[in-house]
């Protein structure tokens, strides 16, 4: 059976692939040099972000070929029905409804009435807590929340808490816990009270095994500790669809809230997921983070293509992905607080569209999805840049930044911002031969010398990168980015002629893992398993035995 093509969904493929060539030559520097407002032109601002793409290997031809594969794909069709509810998410049967966790509007479809009864619960509790209404077993106020989950139930929660820092109320900590690997938790508990502790646990399932066993060995820690079975009720709050489960785990049916199937975990902070959101920085901003979202939404709902962040965004990395070969993204805030933005944007862009079939079961002979990876600037300088500027590999790059600090430090932010901006220039504009040779003589360097050392001085330039900045970083602006990202991933989804919203490729592994931990507790290795797999499981029984 023949594999999908983009030739079999795209009249114009072709003469898109014809660019390719061009750019191998084109340089961006020269595109500057004949268009001195090259910058305005590919520059869109919404919702408190501004755009500017206008150091990326696109010119007006090659941005009207790519805007015409999302008019054939129907893009601006697959937006209305992913925000209208459509059952976008067709091999699950449901709709992608992320967008309804931030409808500001009066709440009218069930989704909507159901999102908002839930974040007057939410509300509540947060307050309570703050208030010292809701206390421990010993009628201590609550100091610390922990949030046990893993994948979406933590990257996201995770990702804003740090990111939203200057705002903490400072009313209680806010901790997270999601790696099976015991060392996590161990750390943790040894540094908190268990009668000031107050337990977040996020699982759709209430199954999941890293977060159920992690929840596990808090419950007995508390038990250890003081605490009855009666008062784990005080100390235990959860997140999820199974109710008889989280009550059997001694969890009061009135603190449990919902997840919805028509969220996904990657999309599902803005839901009771964010509960660790908002008891770090209350419940007040918490709205306003959805609010920056629901902006963005109103954007991606209604800018023309050539002039929707989100749109141009996925355009790019198509074109970068499937035209100019690149198989990787960097993203790279210079923002302190955004240092786990990168890792959150893994889990959003490559658990979407980390995909090999189409939206109807077709193998796909073309590349989805990227691997995104990245670092705070300007940590990154000191470690990966060299290869950015003088490796062979040539990859899209997101420089994020910020024009005001919420610190004091306005000279160390100047510098900051100077670097960000410095790099994407350095990274377009690079270091020819004749210029490392002057900059060596005016050295005082030898003719042998200045033959040798400067090849090594030469930067090649001509590398792509958008800036993506804001007028500061607040509940608002970190909404609508979070939510630019989200929409990016969509328009590529639909671009590919993908579903965004599965990922069976998770479960696999999952399965496997209670296999194995059967045959380490069983002793019974299914003759079967490969040698490696035995080999492995043996080794590790043989240093276990008392486990």
């Amino acid at each position: 059976m023949s594999k999908q093509t983009l030739a079999d969904l795209y009249a114009n493929w072709s003469q898109l692939e014809e660019q390719k060539d061009k750019w191998q030559t084109l340089s961006l520097q020269k595109l500057f040099q004949d268009d001195p407002n090259r910058a305005s032109r590919y520059s869109v601002a919404a919702a408190g972000l501004e755009l500017d793409y206008s150091k990326n290997h696109v010119d007006e031809e090659a941005l009207n070929l790519l805007l015409g594969i999302a008019e054939q794909a129907d893009l601006a069709g697959a937006i209305k029905r992913l925000l209208r509810g459509d059952h976008v998410n067709n091999t699950e049967d449901r709709p992608a409804l992320h967008s309804a966790l931030r409808y500001q509007g009066e709440a009218k479809t069930d989704e909507q009435k159901a999102v908002k009864e839930t974040l007057q619960k939410m509300e509540k509790l947060v307050n309570d807590v703050f208030s010292g209404v809701w206390t421990g077993f010993s009628g201590k106020k609550i100091t610390d929340v922990i949030n046990i989950g893993i994948g979406g139930s933590d990257l996201g929660p995770r990702m804003v808490t740090k990111a939203l820092t200057p705002y903490h109320t400072g009313d209680v900590k806010v901790h997270f816990v999601a790696n099976i690997d015991g060392a996590e938790i161990d750390d943790l508990l040894k540094a908190l009270n268990p009668e000031t502790s107050l337990f977040l646990i996020a699982s759709k399932s209430f199954s999941t095994l890293e977060t159920l066993q992690n929840s596990l060995t808090a419950r007995q820690w508390m038990l250890d500790n003081g605490c009855s079975v009666e008062g784990l009720a005080q100390h235990f709050v959860a997140i999820s669809s199974k109710i008889d489960k989280a009550v059997e785990f001694g969890i009061g049916a009135e603190n449990i809230y919902p997840i919805w199937d028509w969220v996904g975990g990657r999309y599902s902070l803005w839901s009771a997921i964010g509960l660790p959101i908002a008891f770090a920085i209350g419940m007040e901003n918490f709205y306003k983070l959805r609010t920056g979202a629901a902006a963005m939404d109103e954007h991606y709902a209604n800018a023309p293509l050539e002039r929707n962040i989100p749109v141009l965004m996925g355009l790019l990395m198509f074109w970068y992905s499937n035209v100019l070969d690149s198989h990787t993204q960097a993203i790279l805030p210079y923002a302190y607080h955004l240092q786990l933005l990168p890792a959150y944007l893994q889990q959003l862009e490559m658990e979407s569209n980390g995909k090999q079939v189409s939206r109807e079961g077709k193998e796909l002979n073309y590349q989805t999805g990227s691997i995104v990876w990245g670092t705070e600037g300007t940590n990154g300088q000191h470690s990966f840049h060299q290869l950015l500027h003088q490796g062979k590999i040539i990859q899209p790059i997101d420089f994020i930044a910020t024009l005001s600090a919420h610190h004091s430090l306005d000279h160390q932010h100047k510098f900051l911002f100077a670097n960000c901006v410095a790099q994407s220039q350095a990274l377009m504009t690079g270091r020819d031969l004749e210029t490392s040779i002057a900059e060596l003589r005016a050295q005082g360097l030898s003719d042998d010398e200045i033959h040798f050392i400067a090849p090594h001085k030469v930067h090649p330039g001509n590398r792509p990168s958008s800036t993506i900045f804001m007028e500061s970083l607040t509940p608002e602006t970190l909404g609508a980015l979070i939510a630019a990202y989200e929409h990016k991933v969509y328009t590529l989804g639909v671009l590919w002629d993908i579903n965004s919203f599965d990922q069976w490729g998770v479960e696999l592994g999952k399965l496997l893992g209670t296999h194995v931990a059967t045959a380490i507790d069983t002793t019974d290795i299914p003759a079967d398993w490969d040698s490696s797999t035995q080999m492995l499981i043996r080794r590790f029984t043989e240093k276990n035995q008392n486990l």
